[in-house]
């Protein structure tokens, strides 16, 4: 029997999952193999989607027509918009989710997708000829064929977990790790590294005093992560609580760093530097008397907890004495000890920016086996690959997303072209033109685009025409609409702002930084009045757009500008054109690195380390001649 997809994807994660949705929803019939049909998603570390940066991954996901938002939102048992108190580039959304319902949802929705097929098994190898992927091999000693191949294969590869002295194989607790995969890639010109993370022990809430701790609530407001009309808080709402350790935590860590994988030569790979586990903190900031950790609910009505900020890779006893010391865990039970997770990953400098190998048509890569970390980055690259392996075997152009256009466009840039030294994680830092990848726009800016590739729905694309025709409209109402002081005056003294001297359009009240577009719908019946005839759904979600666009139209037209002048070396395409190692002009770390990438365009080439200005000038005086 010959068994035959358009493509397969390798691990059932946050990278698998997008991908096989993604491939299928685009028409094509998809394979995805999984070593456990039970945990699709699975949130292997902490039971939350979004932060810092990974919220607007999750929203841009949504707008391309991805599953983890309308997920989240489903399994959300608790919402909150970060950093509020800045502009609205740095606002991002995050959840805490019921890690059994995700998954479960996860399952759900997958299985709702007529051409996606499953298949529970590991990969052992992979089929290639002639430098063309043709399918896989699995452990059961079956073969499927395949025009495109997506591994997604998370911490799985060659998995070791460390528990200060003792070592296990796999690649989650209680799970086997995928063995032999990694050499067949080696073997075939693959460059393969070692990383390592860490979890945070899980706690018996039984034995826990919150009422000494501080209680940190969600946020009572409108805010969800899909774009949808689904409904959010679907779930009993929890609350996290936060303590700290102390001097007496930390003397007894130190005792038993001796016994610490990370720090007796044990583990020799690197870990995430923005993650950092109990161990390293109190090693790199000796001086600091407390540490904060947070405890995070697993779902809504378990006796399970995260504890965030006390990832270990410390002997059982070590994790256990040190946290009895904790304010509030003087009694403290476990489900189970925190642990140090090494796996193999694959420079991501060998893809091309549809997530590609260069060494192997047709085949991609995508996730933590790029050297990522988090559940959003992994979840972005599946779809990304999804989509592009699915445009690859229906022979159309494929897609990619600039820097200026996404959070995903910079992520994937900055692994093609820079590679890593450490797990990646997304920061809003990275992104040189923030103020354009904000998100509440990320529909604006990602839904047209896979409409026309065929991916986000007619229905989604309503959704957003709909949007931006009342958006215009009120916009248009704010611009022209004339305010009189003697109406206004005194609500606007009791805002604690100033009278007006003559009258003016609302558009400029609006401006007043100590008045939100919210509190016009109090001030100025007339403009109450045009919203709640314009606006049928999705009311505070559009009025917040309409905000911003107004209040920072001076920073988002700059923005586009200096995105417009980069975006021409973007458009000179140089693969192909140079043997870089007979430009002797350029310097020698420039020609190793050049050479190494192989860049697309001089944009590319530009952000690549090692590669000096002028070297860039040298190749475009050479593109001149």
């Amino acid at each position: 029997m010959v068994f035959e997809y358009d493509v397969i994807v390798v691990g059932g994660g946050h990278a698998g999952c997008e991908a096989a949705a993604s491939a299928a929803n685009m028409g094509c019939s998809v394979l995805l193999i999984t070593m456990d049909m039970e945990k699709f998603a699975q949130m292997s570390c902490n039971p939350a989607i979004g932060g810092i940066a990974k919220g607007q991954i999750v929203r841009e996901i949504d707008a391309l027509g991805g599953y983890t938002g309308i997920i989240t939102d489903k399994s959300s048992i608790q919402f909150k918009m970060l950093n509020q108190s800045k502009g609205p580039a740095m606002w991002s959304p995050r959840a805490q989710c019921d890690r059994k319902v995700f998954s479960a949802e996860w399952r759900k929705q997958l299985e709702q997708i007529p051409n996606l097929f499953f298949w529970q098994d590991t990969v052992d190898d992979v089929i290639i000829q002639d430098n063309i992927i043709k399918g896989v091999i699995t452990r059961n000693s079956v073969t499927f064929y395949c025009k495109g191949l997506i591994l997604t294969n998370g911490t799985f590869l060659n998995g070791l977990i460390h528990i200060g002295s003792v070592q296990l194989e796999g690649g989650r607790i209680s799970e086997p790790g995928s063995n032999g995969l990694s050499d067949k890639l080696l073997s075939r010109g693959f460059s393969v590294g070692r990383m390592k993370t860490g979890t945070p022990v899980r706690i018996d809430e039984r034995s826990v005093d919150f009422s000494v701790m501080e209680e940190q609530a969600g946020d009572d407001n409108y805010y969800k992560f899909s774009y949808d009309k689904s409904n959010n808080k679907l779930l009993k709402q929890r609350s996290c609580f936060i303590t700290y350790t102390n001097p007496e935590v930390h003397e007894i860590l130190r005792g038993g760093l001796d016994e610490s994988p990370m720090y007796n030569g044990t583990i020799q790979s690197t870990g995430p530097r923005y993650c950092p586990s109990i161990e390293t903190k109190i090693v790199t900031f000796a001086e600091k008397e407390k540490h904060q950790l947070f405890l995070e609910p697993e779902g809504e009505t378990t006796i399970e907890y995260y504890l965030n900020g006390f990832s270990s890779s410390l002997p059982l006893d070590t994790q256990v004495n040190a946290l009895k010391k904790v304010k509030g865990l003087e009694n403290l039970k476990i489900f189970r000890p925190g642990y140090a997770i090494e796996y193999d990953y694959f420079e991501p400098t060998q893809l091309n920016h549809t997530l590609e190998t260069k060494l192997v048509k047709g085949l991609y890569f995508a996730g933590q086996i790029n050297g990522t970390t988090g559940y959003e980055e992994a979840a972005s690259q599946g779809l990304i690959a999804g989509i592009n392996a699915a445009l690859k075997v229906q022979g159309k152009e494929e897609f990619v997303l600039g820097r200026d256009e996404a959070y995903i466009g910079v992520l994937i840039d900055d692994l093609v072209t820079k590679g890593v030294d450490e797990p990646y994680r997304m920061f809003t830092s990275r992104a040189e033109y923030r103020i354009l990848l904000r998100q509440d726009d990320a529909d604006a800016r990602l839904t047209p685009k896979s409409f026309k590739i065929g991916l986000a729905s007619k229905e989604r694309f309503g959704y957003l025409q709909s949007k931006l025709e009342v958006k215009e409209q009120i916009v248009e109402f704010i611009k022209n609409f004339s305010v009189k002081k003697d109406r206004i005056n005194d609500w606007l003294i009791s805002k604690g702002t100033s009278p007006l001297k003559q009258g003016v359009k609302l558009v400029d009240i609006l401006m007043r930084p100590q008045l939100r577009i919210f509190d016009l719908l109090e001030g100025v019946p007339k403009f109450k009045s045009f919203v709640e005839e314009v606006i049928i759904d999705r009311r505070e979600e559009i009025l917040e757009s309409v905000e911003i666009t107004l209040k920072y139209a001076g920073y988002i037209d700059r923005e586009k500008q200096l995105a417009e002048k980069a975006k021409r070396l973007e458009n000179i395409k140089i693969r192909g054109r140079f043997n870089y190692d007979e430009i002797h002009t350029i310097s020698t770390e420039g020609r190793q690195k050049l050479t190494k990438i192989n860049p697309e365009t001089i944009g590319q080439a530009s952000r690549i380390s090692g590669v000096s200005p002028s070297d860039i000038n040298v190749l475009l005086l050479l593109l001149g001649r």
